[in-house]
């Protein structure tokens, strides 16, 4: 079974249990505080298997089955056996590297709290601009495919946009760095990425 669907299949499960369960939801929640003066470190990892809700938990699971499957598929096809690990890796690191700052920023406050696969998940989609840099990403509303180097600037700009202003419950901060994360480091795997990405994206401008 494609690592993908198992990451998808544990993610529904574990939040479902959370939305019925309110201290699993609070043992496995992102809390910088409880992390820093409780030791607990699993919380670095566990808050991305539970969600706000539904519609939380679905749309972040759409979006990693939709790009997931094509970035299991590309690190298979570039580093052979090990493209599982490497795309374990790419999720959990993902996880964690797009909390690492608000950890640095909350850690005494014991208020701040996140939940949600989002920062892995904008791991996997930034591996798959790489890959694919003028593939055509498609949104409910708009009627035309953007290209997705495109749609990646702009979901860059709007996240940190966002996370300055820090008007709404949505950690836009974690989206903005779990996307950075996903992208360098699977340019860090294989360097002529880069090159191929920078090439391609030259193209497109002309």
């Amino acid at each position: 079974m494609p690592v993908t669907l198992i990451i998808i299949i544990a993610t529904i499960l574990v939040s479902v249990w959370a939305f019925s369960n309110h201290d699993i939801y609070r043992r496995l929640a992102f809390n910088a505080y409880d992390i820093k003066h409780f030791r607990n470190g699993h919380r670095f990892i566990s808050y991305a298997l539970i969600h706000a809700d539904w519609i939380h938990l679905l749309i972040n699971m759409l979006v990693l089955y939709s790009f997931g499957r094509a970035v299991e598929a590309y690190y298979s096809m570039f580093w052979g056996t090990k493209g599982t690990f490497y795309y374990l890796l790419l999720y959990a690191g993902g996880t964690v590297m797009s909390t690492t700052p608000a950890y640095a920023k909350h850690k005494d406050d014991y208020t701040y709290t996140a939940v949600g696969a989002s920062g892995a998940v904008s791991a996997i989609v930034f591996a798959s601009i790489i890959f694919d840099p003028l593939n055509k990403i498609y949104f409910f509303i708009i009627p035309f495919g953007i290209p997705a180097v495109i749609f990646g600037v702009l979901y860059l700009a709007y996240s940190w946009y966002m996370a300055k202003r820090n008007i709404d419950n949505i950690g836009h901060d974690v989206h903005f760095w779990g996307a950075v994360f996903g992208f360098f480091f699977t340019i860090a795997l294989k360097p002529a990425l880069a090159l191929y990405f920078l090439n391609t994206v030259k193209g497109l401008l002309g």
